[in-house]
């Protein structure tokens, strides 16, 4: 196998810090502003968009953005601040669904208002609207090509 050319490793070494650098930018807006973490929006966003405000902690894992290396934990915060709930799951007492509250639907609406001029702030401002669908092609290109599994 041929080693990585060094546009391959500037592109590899680029594209790490600059995601890293824009959570972590947006990550201090939403703190400033009072707000949890982006996972915190990632998991409400998700139930939000469900036709039911429904899922599973499996479904949520699988669409999330941010890795949850323990879900269960998280849901166990939003569950004690009332922005979700855990409901049994009929025929199956190892089963449950989380589903969204209506406090978790006006925090996502909060935090969307910090988030997505945050958003805007770090990428908008800084591409043209070409280069924007450019990069994000770009990106679409490396996402679907192969598997994108973990350590471990």
């Amino acid at each position: 196998m041929r080693e990585p050319s060094d546009a391959v490793t500037d592109a590899w070494v680029r594209l790490i810090r600059a995601g890293r650098g824009a959570v972590g930018r947006i990550e201090d807006d939403l703190k400033t502003a009072g707000f949890p973490c982006l996972s915190w929006y990632d998991v409400l966003l998700h139930l939000k968009r469900r036709p039911d405000g429904r899922s599973s902690p499996r479904e949520i894992e699988d669409a999330v953005l941010f890795e949850q290396y323990n879900l269960s934990r998280l849901l166990d915060r939003m569950e004690a601040d009332g922005l979700v709930r855990r409901i049994p799951y009929p025929g199956d007492k190892r089963r449950q669904w989380v589903e969204i509250t209506e406090e978790g639907r006006a925090l996502q609406r909060r935090m969307w208002g910090i988030y997505g001029p945050a958003i805007n702030r770090v990428i908008g401002e800084k591409l043209t609207e070409a280069e924007a669908e450019q990069l994000a092609g770009l990106l679409l290109k490396l996402l679907t090509s192969g598997n994108d599994g973990g350590c471990g």
